[in-house]
């Protein structure tokens, strides 16, 4: 009898081991090295106009939200993940800045998915730097970030 609950409880020690080892520890990926993609560091953004951001987010698991924000850049502070430096204009005060703060669901089951969002630019916003954060989350939690410089023009 003591064999049999010994063997019980190793049975169910391991198999809680083995749980435990499927955990989800890896975070979700953002390319924008895909073909269409946009924007990439540097972009320039005419106001009065539409644009299509479009960005790949991949998990090893699976893919939970993603969300994007952009903000002005007037005061030169800083976000950004890319190595390659964009030139900035003078510091300024905001009068009128343009600000996009959103969250989107990635349909449940997925590994991959390619992003598109029409983003439309009023044409009385200030024109300047501003910065535009991707963000995904996974749907164990872990999150990554890509911080963009852009520039929105005439």
């Amino acid at each position: 009898m003591k064999k049999i609950i010994f063997l019980s409880l190793s049975v169910l020690f391991f198999a809680a081991c083995d749980k435990e080892d499927s955990i989800d520890t890896e975070k979700p990926e953002i390319n924008i090295s895909i073909p269409g993609a946009f924007p990439v560091q540097c972009s320039e953004i005419k106001r009065g106009e539409s644009f299509t951001f479009r960005a790949e987010f991949t998990d090893n698991e699976e893919l939970g939200s993603f969300g994007i924000d952009i903000h002005q850049n007037f005061n030169h502070h800083s976000h950004s993940t890319e190595t390659e430096t964009c030139s900035e204009n003078d510091v300024k005060a905001p009068v009128n800045p343009f600000v996009v703060v959103e969250n989107y669901p990635i349909p449940e089951g997925l590994k991959r998915y390619v992003a598109e969002v029409d983003i439309y630019v009023p044409e009385d916003v200030d024109t300047g730097d501003y910065h535009f954060l991707i963000k995904v989350t996974d749907k164990e939690g872990w999150q990554a970030i890509r911080g963009l410089s852009i520039d929105i023009i005439e």
